[in-house]
């Protein structure tokens, strides 16, 4: 039961980022925003899907392991500082790399501590997400194909941001 219900929330929190990153693609076009990375977009929305469904095959395979409460606790933490994050970013955020020519990157919140505090949080929550149901499989396999994902990514952001 409480797997079901902690994937269900999981999968709605995911779609409803995508839903916001989509109304804030709408505005930062409105606004003259360039689009890059597009070429390693499909990957990380392949990197996120298959990641969905590694936690439940390996759920089911592994006969349904019992419930972390520490792992959910820190993930509930590491939660918190996204929203901190994202919610910094405001329109800026989105799944995509966007950049409105003139405009320079948000300072504020964790962004005045931290270059990408939101893929802190993401590697963070790739490792422990998993770990709530004793899921080490795909902890260890998409940590790691997260860290080549977000050597890509930041590579591209880090580059657009230095233009």
């Amino acid at each position: 039961m409480y797997f079901t219900i902690f994937i269900i929330l999981f999968i709605i929190q995911r779609l409803s980022e995508l839903f916001i990153a989509r109304r804030n693609e709408k505005w930062l076009l409105s606004q003259g925003a360039i689009e890059y990375g597009q070429s390693h977009y499909p990957f990380m929305i392949a990197l996120h899907t298959l990641f969905i469904v590694s936690i439940i095959a390996e759920y089911i395979l592994k006969g349904q392991p019992p419930i972390s409460w520490v792992f959910l606790v820190l993930f509930i933490a590491v939660l918190s500082f996204k929203y901190w994050a994202l919610s910094s970013l405001g329109k800026y955020w989105n799944t995509k790399i966007y950049r409105i020519p003139g405009v320079y990157p948000v300072k504020k919140g964790p962004y005045r501590f931290l270059k990408h505090p939101n893929y802190m949080e993401v590697v963070c929550e790739i490792a422990i997400i998993p770990l709530v149901f004793h899921l080490y499989d795909t902890a260890i396999i998409f940590t790691l194909l997260n860290a080549v994902m977000l050597w890509v990514r930041v590579g591209v952001e880090n580059k657009v941001w230095a233009e």
